[in-house]
């Protein structure tokens, strides 16, 4: 199928989840065909970040069961997966309980399936432009390679910029002993299985470095430090019943009130914290507008934390890796900060300060950093954004989570036909990084898309 002049143009920058999710939406949706380019580096779309990963031992985070599209039937990923996944060759991917952690990459073809599907049925044309977008011209985006695309509709879904290396690290952040990609092909496969190893990080990243190594036969002792110390929690089994809670209200100290007695009380019925977690998500969104600026950014500095090794949890498979380490007495994990690395002979030394003040010196073969995406850095990282906020276009959020928005996810002051998907939208709606919430605003930025274009295909109930 060839796009014919008359088609609406789309130009999607980033094609990860969020960026792929939309472009399905928009075909399924649409009340006529749309010409659709996608902007991506990767050479396959559906990816992105979260979903590159070829490392056997990097997981899913939470069952395939609760993961799929919005307006997908539950479970839409899982009857996938067992019908056209590498179910049969990856016996671990099982749980007990019957539920599923694929491999992460699992996830991405299945939205490469979901896209394929929709272009099959004749529904538009998505071109995919193995590039990236560089500069903003006389209001056409502009790429790497000198294309020009002149959009009637430009959603901008760069979400997860690249992390910044610590000042800590200083020169030595280069150097063969430090791993700043630790995802990068082969990055981990260099450490000998004796070797003395330091995580930077110690959340979800570094969960999936610990199954790496493990995967690898990796022996020697790990260090895992962040200034808090705190670890990604588990999942609890799928057939649990969910809680029923009523809606949040009051202050920020009310509503961190409320949860714990909800945890109490779910404790008395013989439910885990888990299932209370998952019920205060679903009124995430809500929770975080009605915040004043001023609890928001309590909430960053004192409880964010808190609620994302909560909320952010960790596949079983990795929970068993980082467990048998820490029962074995090789891996351990400390709250301090890294104040200085030097070169000692081959090895690193780590000066680093333990939260009440105690200063402390380890000495490592390797540090593998796992400090997550610089979510600050967002626009000033990406050339095509910076050239936007440039133009005056677009610009941070006042908490420095991603790009101002307004309740239709259009930069705030621009009467441009822009919106922006995924967790670059995160400082408007708060929880806004976990699959179901991206699933949703996906969808609800194609909507808004194809009003403005005035092609939405109208449900009669």
């Amino acid at each position: 199928m060839q796009p014919r002049m008359s088609e609406p143009h789309v130009v999607i920058v980033g094609g990860g989840f969020s960026g792929t999710a939309v472009a399905i939406h928009l075909l399924r949706e649409a009340a006529r065909p749309l010409h659709i380019s996608i902007i991506e580096p990767r050479n396959a779309l559906g990816l992105g970040v979260a979903y590159s990963a070829t490392d056997p031992a990097h997981r899913i985070n939470v069952p395939a069961a609760r993961m799929q599209l919005a307006g997908d039937d539950d479970g839409a990923f899982d009857r996938w997966y067992r019908r056209h996944g590498d179910f049969p060759q990856d016996p671990q991917a099982v749980l007990a309980d019957g539920s599923i952690y694929p491999q992460r990459g699992a996830f991405g073809r299945y939205l490469q399936a979901a896209l394929a599907s929709e272009v099959s049925a004749q529904r538009g044309w998505v071109r995919h432009l193995q590039d990236r977008a560089v500069d903003w011209h006389s209001g056409q985006v502009v790429t790497e390679k000198g294309e020009r695309l002149q959009a009637d509709s430009l959603v901008l879904a760069i979400s997860h910029p690249p992390p910044s290396l610590p000042d800590a690290v200083g020169e030595l952040a280069q150097h063969s002993r430090v791993i700043a990609n630790p995802w990068q092909s082969g990055a981990l496969a260099i450490i000998p299985s004796t070797a003395k190893v330091a995580i930077m990080g110690t959340a979800l990243s570094m969960g999936d470095v610990v199954a790496s190594l493990h995967r690898l036969g990796h022996l020697g002792n790990i260090i895992a430090f962040s200034r808090h110390g705190l670890l990604s929690r588990p999942n609890a089994p799928i057939n649990l019943p969910k809680w029923a809670i009523k809606a949040l209200t009051g202050s920020l100290r009310q509503h961190l009130k409320q949860v714990r007695q909800e945890i109490r009380r779910a404790a008395e019925a013989g439910l885990p914290w888990q299932v209370v977690l998952d019920a205060v998500r679903s009124q995430g969104q809500v929770i975080w507008q009605q915040m004043s600026d001023k609890e928001k950014r309590q909430f960053q500095r004192h409880l964010r934390r808190f609620w994302d090794v909560h909320r952010y949890r960790i596949a079983p498979q990795v929970s068993q890796a980082i467990e048998s380490r820490q029962r074995a007495g090789t891996l351990r994990v400390l709250a301090a900060r890294l104040k200085t690395t030097t070169l000692h002979g081959d090895t690193l030394r780590l000066a680093l300060c333990a939260r009440g003040g105690e200063q402390q010196t380890e000495t490592v073969d390797y540090l593998v950093l796992t400090t997550g995406p610089a979510h600050s850095n967002l626009i000033s990282g990406q050339p095509f954004l910076s050239a936007l906020k440039q133009a005056g276009i677009i610009r941070a959020d006042a908490l420095g989570m991603g790009i101002d928005v307004n309740a239709q996810s259009q930069p705030v002051g621009s009467t441009l036909p822009i919106w922006v998907a995924g967790p670059a939208a995160r400082g408007r709606f708060g929880e806004l990084m976990g699959l179901p919430q991206v699933a949703d605003h996906a969808q609800q930025v194609a909507h808004a898309v194809l009003e403005k274009l005035g092609c939405r295909q109208r449900v009669l109930s």
